[in-house]
């Protein structure tokens, strides 16, 4: 949940040093937690209000709570109707598009120029799965594309069930994935839908609005510019490697970025308590007098992704622990952090029960010196409504860590708890 807050007087920082605890209020306002909750029902204009903020929202496939791009519009709009995203992303006229960003990612249309040069780039550095079938299949990729453009939208298992056989394996799914996939990178298709989380795929074309795609491309100098501004507004205050994190550039591509941004004004040079690097401040970052926020963040939300910054600014240590072994893990399987106020408080590794109807709550753990009473109250709340959102009627009481004895029972008073 965003609250509002208070900006300063002027609210435009001035100076070029800062405290950790100004950072942390400036990156949570750049990433769109002092901004208030709409009034009533979230719609289209609250998420593009978000996206404005935050540029992208990062695609995982991990499910046991709910896939990772619908939290970060939770976080900070509430119970928003989870159709809002499906519409924007998958519907005409479609506000946003599928690409390699951040990782795989939702992103505005507007954005789709400035990663072009991705793109074009892909045409020219296949990696090594696609050399080699590019060398043993001639022709394969582009009859492929062929099929896209009959067919689409469609899935590579469609493609791969449905076509003529040819002699020997040559409709293989993997190599008709991969196909696919070096497709997508390049640009000539985009995700037209999504099918049970399975890609449908389609000429970009018939994809991307017209507007969008008869946009000028910008040179790749000019674009790594813009994909910088655009990392230095959501982030508020960041290193360079902060920035060029965000839209996943390279130091070569985003240094001279960088420089030029700081020649044009367009980025500040600060220091920061404690930062060894240098920082660059965002001219339009502002530093609100409080954050009054309660947020429980994806593990793959643009505020804590880049786990040094996170170690950095609020002094939490994040690993996501999906793929380490279950008795070698510490807090739990898919954890979230919990925003309260300014501060990363807690975390709690969750699960929804589908089939049972509820939120389980498989440990709760306090962040060292945060006060445990506050904590489980604001987590109570966050908890149920989470679960609400989720579909779910209940939040199980936590099984493991050392919130669980104080937030257990607030769950249960408020009603929340299955006993």
């Amino acid at each position: 949940m965003a609250a509002v807050t208070e900006t300063l007087p002027g609210a435009r920082p001035a100076k070029t040093a800062f405290s950790l605890a100004e950072v942390r209020r400036i990156a949570l306002a750049a990433q769109g937690f002092a901004d208030r909750r709409p009034v009533g029902v979230p719609d289209l204009r609250s998420l593009r209000r978000v996206l404005a903020r935050i540029g992208l929202l990062q695609i995982d496939s991990v499910n046991v709570l709910v896939r990772s791009h619908y939290l970060p519009l939770f976080s900070r709009l509430g119970a928003y109707p989870a159709a809002l995203l499906e519409r924007a992303a998958y519907r005409r006229p479609r506000a946003l598009f599928e690409y390699w960003a951040h990782e795989a990612s939702l992103l505005p249309v507007a954005v789709q120029p400035l990663l072009r040069w991705r793109m074009a780039r892909g045409e020219h550095e296949a990696w090594g799965s696609m050399q080699r079938l590019q060398a043993e299949r001639p022709g394969f990729v582009e009859d492929v594309l062929a099929m896209v453009a009959e067919r689409g939208p469609v899935g590579a298992g469609e493609l791969e069930e449905e076509r003529p056989r040819k002699a020997g394996p040559w409709w293989d799914w993997h190599d008709t994935k991969a196909a696919l996939e070096w497709l997508f990178f390049t640009g000539r298709v985009s995700t037209a839908r999504r099918r049970n989380f399975e890609r449908l795929y389609d000429l970009t074309e018939r994809v991307i609005p017209a507007e969008v795609l008869a946009v000028p491309t910008p040179e790749p100098g000019e674009a790594h510019r813009e994909l910088i501004r655009l990392a230095a507004r959501a982030l508020g205050v960041a290193t360079e490697k902060d920035l060029r994190d965000y839209f996943r550039l390279s130091p070569g591509q985003a240094r001279p970025a960088v420089a030029t941004l700081v020649e044009d004004g367009a980025l500040i040079p600060v220091t920061v308590e404690g930062w060894r690097n240098q920082a660059y401040l965002h001219p339009e970052a502002r530093i609100p007098r409080r954050i009054s926020a309660a947020a429980l963040l994806s593990p793959f939300d643009s505020l804590v992704w880049e786990r040094s910054r996170t170690e950095r600014i609020w002094g939490f240590r994040y690993r996501l622990e999906i793929y380490t072994p279950a008795p070698k893990r510490v807090h739990g399987y898919y954890v979230l952090p919990f925003l309260l106020r300014d501060d990363l408080v807690a975390r709690v590794d969750l699960k929804a029960d589908r089939k049972a109807g509820v939120l389980l709550v498989q440990a709760a753990h306090l962040e060292p010196g945060r006060p445990a009473g506050d904590v489980a109250v604001a987590l109570a709340a966050q908890l149920t409504e989470l679960a609400g959102w989720l579909g779910l009627d209940a939040v199980g009481p936590p099984v493991a860590g050392d919130l669980a004895p104080h937030l257990g029972p607030v769950l249960v008073a408020t009603g929340a708890a299955v006993r």
